[in-house]
């Protein structure tokens, strides 16, 4: 094998007078290959196949391998197959010919048709210029079950601080919320953020940088004083940093994959892991400093605002006869006097607030899961006093938490034939004193072995009595000075039968 000492050897030789005889077989090589080396100044020689290759081998299924390598190049990286697995397809066609025919082929194919690398210009901020938003998409597995959560991406570009926030979709009460949490996390807001071009936020996309933005983002952007910037469509070079935030994020922070009972417990860790980053890595330009130091630096100059921005979007739906709205197909309730009424719907990204003629009814944590139920029992409670035979089957009352006295006497009046009715009347004064008061009353009944509706109504009234007259200011003209002492002796002279001129003193 000719390599580059035997080269220097001949080279040498050579040099020292020895003929090319002699030096062939010396060294075992051709005269040829030594007088190639004499008559150049090459220190090495590498073997070039010629630039048209044949592959007889392939014959007719170049055309075919053609199409399957067109195929592959539009799945996405992690879907492609090897080469390996090519071969063993075109075998299964008819093709008799090696494995190293289809590889070499593939790899000029590969080549020949792959995009230019693509060359960008460094970019520089200023303090407090802009900040970078994007989503991306993890898995966590939450209460016990494994889910694809959108986390939303925030960094600022001069100080490369970061944070994110896990959510359940990517919906633009969910992009309002991210923007809120990151207000409070960094302090404020930069003077511009830079952004896709998600239908979320662009409504329609201009000639040029011009952008239709949705209105009700840019209340939020002129509330925290700030302009929005969204990329050309398919260059997201334009937002480099939160790009690169995504994978370094995703290999730091979400694996191995996480697990938490609910979105707010992985929320709270996130920050925490994004602080922890912030003490912990270098700033990539200012090498002496931790990047929470130079974002220190960069905080004065944030954009802060005082009064949180109310971040819902809004829609409009019609209440049922059974007092349910249903939204993202989803039932929830509102109070039975509202049934069949106009409902306007404010959509925050964790809660709904409920509303008619301008006057919130009914609140509910949001639910994702389709086909749910989210009732409140105490809107259902004044149809309950007319039909107090629902107490059996009702939806509402069925996973009602209830204190446990309560639970007790539900089932110790379950032996009485009007159970439901003695049972309605007690649940139907929540509203008016409270489930605590309720409880408690009911509680003092089953330690009295007196369980019935007319005596834990007699117990809650003496407790709601008792608190009030405690509470109430008796002014001093009305005080009594000496307190009125009874005489049983009157009684005694009644029944003698005499005229009772007797006096309680």
């Amino acid at each position: 094998m000719l390599i580059v000492e035997t080269i220097r050897k001949v080279r040498l030789a050579l040099e020292k007078g020895e003929s090319q005889r002699s030096v062939a077989k010396k060294y075992r090589l051709s005269r040829t290959t030594v007088g190639k080396i004499a008559s150049c100044d090459e220190t090495e020689f590498k073997y070039t196949r010629r630039q048209e290759v044949q592959y007889p081998a392939l014959g007719s299924f170049i055309e075919r391998l053609i199409e399957i390598l067109r195929q592959e190049a539009e799945l996405p990286a992690k879907r492609r197959r090897t080469v390996k697995k090519i071969h063993e397809e075109l075998q299964r066609e008819g093709y008799s010919g090696s494995y190293d025919a289809v590889r070499r082929y593939s790899r000029t194919w590969k080549e020949e048709h792959r995009s230019r690398k693509s060359a960008y210009i460094p970019l520089q901020f200023a303090k407090a210029e802009a900040f970078q938003f994007d989503w991306s998409e993890e898995t966590v597995k939450i209460g016990g079950v494994v889910r694809k959560l959108q986390v939303a991406q925030v960094r600022l570009c001069y100080s490369r601080m970061r944070f994110c926030v896990a959510f359940e979709r990517q919906e633009l009460a969910m992009v309002m919320e991210a923007h809120i949490r990151a207000h409070e996390f960094f302090g404020g807001l930069c003077e511009r953020g830079i952004y896709d071009n998600p239908k979320t936020i662009v409504q329609e996309i201009c000639p040029g940088k011009e952008r239709e933005y949705n209105k009700r983002f840019l209340q939020l952007s002129s509330h925290y004083l700030f302009e929005p910037c969204a990329c050309t469509p398919a260059a997201g070079w334009e937002k480099g940093q939160v790009e690169n935030q995504v994978g370094t994020n995703r290999a730091s922070v979400f694996v191995p994959c996480l697990k938490f009972e609910n979105l707010a417990e992985l929320n709270a860790h996130l920050e925490e892991q994004m602080l922890a980053l912030a003490y912990t890595c270098r700033h990539p330009e200012f090498q002496d400093k931790t990047v929470f130091e130079v974002f220190e630096e960069e905080k004065p100059y944030l954009r802060r605002q005082k009064t949180l921005f109310s971040g819902y979007t809004t829609a409009e739906r019609r209440a049922s006869v059974q007092c349910l709205v249903r939204f993202d197909g989803t039932n929830y309730s509102i109070p039975c006097d509202f049934a069949g009424k106009h409902v306007s719907i404010r959509i925050f990204a964790e809660r709904l607030v409920f509303a008619v003629d301008g006057k919130t009814v009914a609140e509910h944590v949001r639910n994702f899961e389709k086909g749910r139920y989210v009732l409140d029992p105490l809107h259902y409670l004044p149809l309950l006093e007319r039909k107090p035979g629902a107490l059996r089957n009702g939806r509402p009352f069925l996973d009602w938490e209830l204190p446990e006295s309560v639970r007790k006497v539900w089932e110790a009046l379950r032996r009485y034939p009007d159970w439901d009715r003695q049972m309605s009347a007690i649940l139907s004064t929540v509203p008016r004193y409270g489930l605590e008061a309720v409880g408690i009353a009911c509680e003092m009944a089953l330690e009295e072995k007196a369980v019935s509706q007319s005596v834990i109504l007699n117990f809650l009234t003496r407790l709601t009595e008792e608190s009030q007259t405690a509470n109430i200011a008796v002014p001093d003209k009305l005080r009594i000075l000496e307190e009125p002492r009874s005489d049983c002796k009157v009684y005694d002279v009644l029944l003698r039968g005499k005229p009772c001129c007797a006096r309680v003193s």
